[in-house]
C-alpha cells in the first residue's frame, strides 16, 4: 500500500469510520474496483451522510448492491460533487459513467470527501459553543455519586457542590489508616488564570511533540511491515500477515491521553526517581522469569586484549602498498624533473 492510501486510512480512522476498510480490506484493492466495488460505494455513502449532518446538502447517494448499480452511483455522486463545488476537473467533467473507473480518480474522490468532512466538523465545532459547564456539572455529579453523597446536593449551585465535595473528601481521607494515607499533591501552589493559560500552552506543545514522534514510529512500523512483503515466500501468506498486523495497527494511537487532570492528581511520590534494578522495585516487579538462568551461549569475542599472539602482520598488503607507492612517486618525480 502506497503512502497516500495509507494516509487516507489514518484520516478515515480519525473521522470515526468503522467499515470493512478498517479491518481487512486494502485501500489499493478498494479504489481499483471503483464504482463497481460495494466497499468503495459504502465508504462514499458514509462520507456523504456525515457531510449532510453538518451541511445543508440537497443531493445524496444511495448504497449499491453490485456492479450493476455503478452508473447510477456515479450519476448521484456527480450531483453531490457539483453541489460541493469540487475543484477537480477529472471528477466533474467527461463521461459521467466512466469517471470512477480508475484508481486515481477514486482515491482523489475519497481524499476530497474526507477533507470536506474534516473542514465541516472543524467549522461546526467553532460555531457551536463548547459545553464546558455541562461537562463539568456531569463530572461533579459522578464524583458526588462515587462519594455516596445525597441526591439533594446534585441540584445545588456549583460552588456549593464543590465545597461539599471537598469537605466529604477531607472527612474520608481522615478515616484512612496511616499505611493507606494519601500523600500531598505534587502541585501545591494555586495558579492564576495567566499561569493556567501558560500551562495549557505547554500541554499542547507536549501533545504536538508526542503526536509527531508517535506518527514517526507508526510510519516506521508500517514501512517495516511493508518490507516483509518483498520476499517471495511472503506473497502466499499476505492475508495471514495482514490479519496479524491490523489489530496491532489499530491499537496504536497518535493522540496523547494525558491531560491537566492527571497533573492535578499527581502526588509527591510521582516525582521520585527510583532505578528499576533497585531492591524496592524488584520486590514489586519480580516474577518467575527473573529466576530463569541462561545456559551456555557461544562466545562472540570482541576482546582485543585476549587475542593470543602473534598478531597478524599483513606483510603482503604492506609490500604491495609500498611498491605501488614507490611506482607512483617515481612517476610523479620524472614528470617534475621534466
Amino acid at each position: 500500500m502506497t503512502a497516500e492510501p495509507a494516509m487516507l486510512r489514518s484520516v478515515l480512522q480519525a473521522l470515526g469510520y468503522e467499515g470493512s476498510l478498517m479491518k481487512d480490506v486494502e485501500v489499493d484493492k478498494l479504489i481499483s474496483g471503483g464504482a463497481s466495488c460495494q466497499e468503495f460505494t459504502t465508504l462514499c455513502c458514509w462520507l456523504v451522510s456525515e457531510l449532510k449532518l453538518l451541511c445543508s446538502l440537497e443531493e445524496d447517494v444511495s448504497l449499491t448492491s453490485g456492479p450493476e448499480d455503478a452508473d447510477t452511483f456515479q450519476l448521484e455522486m456527480s450531483g453531490v460533487l457539483s453541489e460541493l463545488h469540487c475543484p477537480y476537473i477529472s471528477l466533474t467533467s467527461g463521461d459521467v459513467t466512466s469517471r470512477l473507473t480508475n484508481s486515481k480518480n477514486c482515491l482523489l474522490l475519497l481524499v476530497f470527501l474526507s477533507s470536506e468532512l474534516q473542514a465541516a466538523r472543524l467549522l461546526s465545532s467553532r460555531l457551536t459553543p463548547a459545553p464546558e459547564q455541562s461537562e463539568a456539572a456531569e463530572e461533579l455529579a459522578l464524583i458526588s455519586q462515587a462519594l455516596n453523597m445525597p441526591e439533594s446536593t446534585l441540584g445545588s449551585p456549583m460552588s456549593q457542590l464543590l465545597e461539599e465535595i471537598r469537605s466529604k473528601v477531607s472527612d474520608t481521607l481522615s478515616t484512612l489508616p496511616e499505611s493507606e494515607a494519601v500523600m500531598s499533591p505534587l502541585l501545591r501552589i494555586p495558579l492564576d488564570p495567566h499561569q493556567w493559560e501558560q500551562l495549557l500552552q505547554i500541554q499542547w506543545a507536549l501533545h504536538s511533540e508526542y503526536e509527531c514522534r508517535m506518527r514517526m514510529l507508526v510510519t516506521r512500523f508500517h514501512v517495516t511491515l511493508q518490507s516483509f512483503h518483498w520476499s517471495e515466500r511472503s506473497k502466499d501468506r499476505e492475508a495471514e500477515m495482514l490479519q496479524a498486523y491490523t489489530p496491532l495497527r489499530h491499537a496504536l494511537t497518535v493522540q496523547s491521553r494525558v491531560s491537566l487532570a492527571h497533573l492535578l492528581a499527581m502526588r509527591e511520590d510521582s516525582s521520585r526517581i527510583v532505578k528499576t534494578s533497585s531492591g524496592i522495585s524488584l520486590e514489586n516487579t519480580s516474577c518467575s522469569l527473573n529466576k530463569v538462568l541462561m545456559g551456555s551461549v557461544p562466545d562472540r569475542g570482541g576482546r582485543p586484549n585476549e587475542i593470543e599472539p602473534p598478531m597478524p602482520m599483513w606483510e603482503k598488503r604492506r609490500e604491495w602498498g609500498s611498491d605501488s607507492r614507490r611506482k607512483r612517486w617515481s612517476k610523479h618525480g620524472r614528470k617534475k624533473n621534466r
